[in-house]
């Protein structure tokens, strides 16, 4: 596989990514992102492939990370949806869990619910954990179609009380829905088959609300890939593993966070050899992009997960890479609030208009700008190979800036919005590791992103971590990842009893429906890894915790798993009762990564400029073309070395290393 010609597209807020793996090189691309985001990954594999020197018809493989599904979360604009719910439970979304967002804010109000209350309709019916009490009133389900069809719904979401213990009542009011309305419709014993009431709904509405937009966006991509003579996409999942595109439009709520685990993935990839070498607990990815910031852990070369997430304000339990994102990018916008302070983000200037630099109309100050006025990016310097920049308009917002805040003039406003967007990204690493009980001294960082090692240094500094790295293709690591995931699938289904009544025999029946159902998602099930888990408490617990389950189940086994677990995670173990709540299982189908070979073009050093580093001293720094930075080469900073899509500031106080594979690792100077 690592020979094919194989195509990753990630499209982000401000950038859509493409890198193009020959078998003998990498070919990268940056193209600015459309409205339609199709329209720009066409563009972006256009660029990559005219760069490469072949025919798009050449490419064997396909690979697409998006921001569909997360773009309507947030900005609310995802499809019209009807909930169908048990008699009694329609305000279940609004209800939730009772919890403040802010304990000590009387005032603080909660997100609206996808879902109006206009268009959340009952059926009598009822069942409980152990099975079905009242069947289906069919006639009233009927009523409730001909409700949904005079709202104008444009999908509809099902979930019915314990519907996750016996999904019949509710499979009875799908096939009713589906003979009476011609939209699509979410059933949550197939989104997640899985106890809490409230967080199921809410997954199962999420998943209807974006269904129709990743279902309108995947079906104009597969159109335009068809047509430029590309295979039909697979797609990256939030749980960090591929899947083929119909898999993806039946579970649609899968693809949040689709870009981010991408990331995550190809920082794993590119710089996992560096753990090693260099004795470290693991990898702390760090992607600023146009937009935003995330971070996550990568732990034992595997990034770490979670299934208990939330974006804007909507719970969503389902598998995926565990991120922390910060509204802190490259076009973060610069502000004053009402007290004096200078702020940054999360407004983002995005790509239309973008940064003040960018010469596109922007007139707001932007993290972008206050680098180009600091000297890290350079007033000649093309983003992306082909965006050329303004930096009078740069210093001229900048000088705005500091004029409202006070201060000096555009050089000390660029200084305090590189550190007030720098302090918001530390807080987003110390709420991934130090809040987790990791000490981030203990990890390497790995940098990427467009902007992301321009910052990974100063960063680093304030965390007291030792060894930054900064991988060849950094500018596009997330489409990178694309290239390097695996195809993964998973499922799951509550079966609550304590680990002391269990029926081993039974909990491997279920373990077997389970695998036989990820394995059907599955392109070559007979490739495919399968891996058993089980969420455990103590009796009494309100949380599990996770541990993998061997076959056939033992209970004694899984149970001090679990003691194990639970003392590594909290500190201690007690003697009390183990329950088991959720069986899981995942299949996972192994892919390599593109193997190319480094070597340097030409010459590395293409001039120097002024730069302004901490301490507020400026220096005469030399600048490099990172493509002429033969492998073994040491720069001493400062420094600063460019590539088309990103660019690495080395400080005066660390030095960078170029590795075998083009990577640079950088540490903190001995001088």
């Amino acid at each position: 596989m690592a020979g094919r010609i194989r195509l990753g597209a990630d499209v982000g807020g401000t950038f859509t990514d493409v890198v193009l793996a020959t078998g003998e090189s990498l070919v990268t691309a940056k193209v600015p992102s459309t409205a339609d985001q199709s329209v720009g990954v066409l563009h972006g594999v256009e660029k990559a492939c005219e760069e490469a020197g072949i025919d798009p018809t050449a490419v064997e493989e396909f690979t697409h990370a998006m921001t569909v599904s997360v773009n309507a979360l947030l900005e609310r604009d995802g499809a019209k949806t009807a909930l169908v719910t048990t008699e009694g439970f329609r305000d279940v979304l609004e209800i939730g869990r009772q919890d403040r967002p802010d304990l000590y804010d009387l005032s603080a109000e909660r997100p609206e619910p996808l879902v109006p209350r206009r268009r959340r309709f009952e059926i009598p019916e009822r069942s409980t954990p152990e099975g079905i009490e009242d069947g289906v009133d069919e006639g009233a389900a009927r009523d409730v179609a001909a409700e949904i069809r005079e709202c104008d719904a444009e999908s509809v979401a099902v979930s019915l009380l314990h519907a996750y213990a016996d999904p019949r009542n509710e499979q009875r009011v799908v096939d009713i829905l589906e003979t009476e309305l011609d939209v699509p419709i979410s059933a949550s014993h197939e989104v997640l088959a899985e106890f809490r009431e409230y967080e199921r709904t809410s997954t199962t509405v999420v998943d209807a609300y974006v269904t129709p937009a990743i279902d309108r966006y995947l079906g104009r991509l597969s159109q335009r890939a068809a047509e430029t003579g590309l295979p039909e996409p697979l797609v990256m999942q939030a749980n960090g593993g591929i899947a083929a595109i119909e898999t993806v439009r039946e579970h649609a709520v899968t693809t949040t966070m689709s870009g981010p685990a991408a990331g995550v993935v190809g920082a794993n990839a590119a710089a996992g050899e560096v753990t090693e070498e260099r004795g470290l607990h693991g990898l702390v990815t760090f992607d600023m992009g146009g937009t935003s910031s995330d971070v996550s852990l990568v732990r034992d070369g595997e990034a770490e997960r979670m299934t208990d997430a939330e974006i804007n304000g909507q719970p969503i339990r389902t598998p995926m890479v565990d991120v922390t994102t910060v509204g802190a990018g490259g076009g973060s916008i610069a502000w004053v609030d009402s007290g004096g302070a200078l702020r940054v983000g999360p407004e983002s200037a995005g790509s239309d208009p973008g940064p003040a630099c960018y010469g596109n109309g922007g007139t707001d100050p932007t993290v972008t700008d206050a680098n180009l006025v600091l000297g890290y990016i350079g007033e000649s310097t093309a983003l992306g190979g082909e965006l050329a920049l303004d930096a009078d308009a740069a210093f001229d917002v900048l000088a705005d800036l500091a004029e409202e805040a006070g201060l000096g003039g555009p050089l000390d406003a660029a200084r305090g919005v590189y550190r007030v967007a720098n302090a918001n990204m530390a807080r987003a690493i110390r709420s991934a590791t130090v809040e987790r009980g990791h000490d981030p001294r203990e990890f390497g960082l790995v940098a990427f992103g467009g902007a992301g090692p321009m910052h990974a240094c100063a960063l680093a500094d304030d965390l007291d971590v030792e060894t930054v790295v900064v991988p060849p293709a950094c500018g596009v690591l997330s489409a990178y990842g694309l290239l390097a995931a695996d195809e993964k699938h998973d499922a799951v289904r509550t079966h609550r009893v304590g680990l002391a009544d269990v029926d081993p025999a039974v909990v491997d029946e279920r373990y077997d429906e389970l695998e036989a159902e990820v394995l059907a998602d599955a392109r070559d099930p007979d490739a495919a890894t399968v891996r058993r888990r089980a969420d455990l408490r103590y009796a009494g617990q309100s949380f599990e915790l996770t541990v993998d389950v061997a076959e056939p189940f033992d209970p004694h086994r899984v149970e001090e798993r679990f003691h194990e677990a639970h003392a590594s995670t909290y500190g201690y173990r007690m003697d009390e009762p183990v329950d088991l709540v959720n069986l899981r299982v995942s299949a996972t189908t192994p892919r390599r990564g593109p193997t190319t070979a480094y070597e340097a073009e030409g010459g590395a050093h293409t001039g120097e400029r002024e730069a302004t580093f901490r301490g507020e001293r400026t220096y005469e720094t030399p600048v490099y073309d990172r493509a002429g930075l033969e492998a073994g080469r040491a720069i001493g900073g400062p420094a600063v070395i460019e590539q088309a899509e990103s660019t690495v500031v080395v400080p005066p106080t660390w030095d960078a290393e170029v590795r075998e594979d083009g990577s640079l690792v950088l540490v903190e100077a001995d001088r």
